[in-house]
């Protein structure tokens, strides 16, 4: 499945486009809800203002095929929760490109998390697509401050959302 829908986004012109490629994923109208609440919420946060048009990906699949792409890309062959994949190197506070790039989330990883951490499994896919659009803005965490910094993004973007602290 594959649908195209521009939010409000902080008045930031995003197209995103959400497609379903595997995996027992709820439907698209409730992952759509998940995706427009969590995209202004990270923006408002990141402080992403104005600009675009701009497009942003966000793929829904499963174990096997994010472990292919993390053996690929990343050199580890085994499953994660998500990957972001940006179409252009940004740095935050940076002007948005046309295209942000891709996030694509593992269904079995994200419901086994979710499950393992006693969380609402919407809440933690808004945490994992808020997290994915993070890196995709330019925010990382390989070093302890930069850890720190993209931390707080995430709390301040689910407390926004009335979304416990997924790191307390």
């Amino acid at each position: 499945m594959l649908s195209k829908e521009t939010p409000a986004t902080a008045g930031v012109e995003l197209d995103i486009d959400l497609m379903i490629e595997a995996g027992a994923w709820s439907d698209e109208a409730a992952l759509r809800a998940l995706v427009d609440r969590a995209v202004p919420a990270a923006f408002t946060e990141a402080e992403v203002e104005g600009g675009g048009p701009a497009e942003l990906s966000l793929v829904f699949t499963d174990d096997d095929s994010i472990q292919k792409l993390n053996a690929e890309w990343r050199g580890k062959d085994k499953p994660t929760n998500v990957l972001s994949f940006p179409a252009f190197p940004i740095a935050p506070g940076d002007p948005l490109p046309p295209m942000l790039g891709d996030i694509v989330l593992a269904y079995e990883t994200v419901v086994r998390e979710a499950e393992l951490e006693g969380k609402p499994l919407e809440n933690h896919i808004t945490h994992l697509i808020i997290h994915g659009l993070l890196h995709l803005l330019g925010y990382d965490h390989e070093t302890d401050d930069e850890a720190e910094e993209m931390e707080a993004l995430e709390r301040q973007a689910l407390a926004r959302l009335a979304i416990p602290d997924p790191y307390a």
